[in-house]
């Protein structure tokens, strides 16, 4: 009988060959995933190209009217700035590195997340949520990559790169490893950050259909006014209020202070992408809970307009 028993040696080599399988299945799906994102964004690379090639003379007006709106909301702080010689703390140079920063990550969610996947309330609104959910694969996924559009966009993110290119080499910064990786980071978290809270509000319009199809519009509409101005003088409750409950200044205000240097405390660098991971959680959550609404209600209303099919 005591033969019988597996020795406890025994029971250790089978739970490392459990968990050997286990890892070894999460990187294999891993990888699936990554060239799963990779071939569907060459997919959509190959439509947007083929959308804009096929009106040229469409898609030249569509170029310029971007271009338009896009200088003129970075263009009411330039200007403040220059007539200054800076705003407050902030020098001229340091400014144009904020305004570059700032429409950097408006270029990136534009370029990633068109076809109103950050108005993800029109989705929902419309009734066009059930083109993702009969899709053969994960709703994360669907809704990382039916926005992509390189083509149509690249005249937003060209001038937001060389604005931000330009600030660097006039504030003579040393650019090593670390600095270009927590450069990264905190871009990164400042586009999650935005679309956290377009997607935890336009997560409304799942209880609230036509009300809330342009909550999300709304919402990035307040975060795009404001993330281009220095919040350095506002008082404790409107600076707390500016980057929790409005999160203007964790879009571009934080993390350029801690990227330039004018915030020295060692956890500046890191408060952004913190934010990011707290604000998205909670926005997936949100989302999850209108899914689960959606799954027993469904929508009565259907627009084919402004979605990708």
């Amino acid at each position: 009988m005591a033969g019988s028993i597996e020795p406890r040696s025994g029971r250790r080599s089978a739970y490392s060959r459990f968990r050997r399988g286990e890892a070894q299945y999460a990187i294999r799906s891993a990888q699936f995933a990554i060239r799963r994102l990779l071939r569907l964004w060459k997919l959509y690379t190959v439509m947007d190209f083929t959308f804009v090639a096929a009106d040229l003379k469409l898609a030249l007006s569509y170029f310029i009217s971007d271009f338009i709106v896009h200088f003129a909301a970075i263009t009411a702080t330039l200007l403040l700035a220059e007539r200054f010689a800076g705003i407050g703390a902030w020098s001229q140079d340091q400014v144009l590195f904020m305004l570059g920063y700032a429409s950097t990550v408006s270029g990136l969610l534009s370029l990633f997340f068109g076809y109103n996947v950050l108005m993800i309330s029109r989705r929902i609104g419309r009734g066009q949520l059930d083109h993702t959910l009969v899709q053969p694969q994960p709703v994360w996924m669907a809704l990382l990559t039916e926005g992509f559009m390189p083509a149509s966009n690249l005249v937003v993110l060209l001038p937001s790169g060389g604005l931000l290119i330009w600030a660097i080499s006039r504030l003579e910064l040393a650019i090593t490893a670390g600095w270009l990786a927590l450069f990264a980071i905190n871009l990164l978290a400042s586009c999650a950050i935005v679309l956290a809270f377009s997607f935890s509000w336009g997560s409304l319009a799942f209880w609230a259909p036509r009300a809330a199809e342009e909550v999300s519009s709304s919402a990035t509409e307040i975060l795009s006014e404001l993330k281009s101005f220095p919040l350095d003088g506002l008082g404790p409750l409107l600076l707390g209020s500016l980057t929790t409950v409005l999160p203007v200044g964790l879009v571009a205000w934080y993390p350029c202070r801690a990227l330039l240097g004018i915030d020295t405390t060692p956890w500046s660098a890191w408060v952004t992408p913190l934010a990011a991971l707290l604000l998205g959680t909670l926005a997936a959550w949100i989302f999850q809970k209108g899914m689960k609404h959606y799954a027993r209600t469904g929508s009565q209303r259907y627009s084919g307009w402004g979605h990708r099919g």
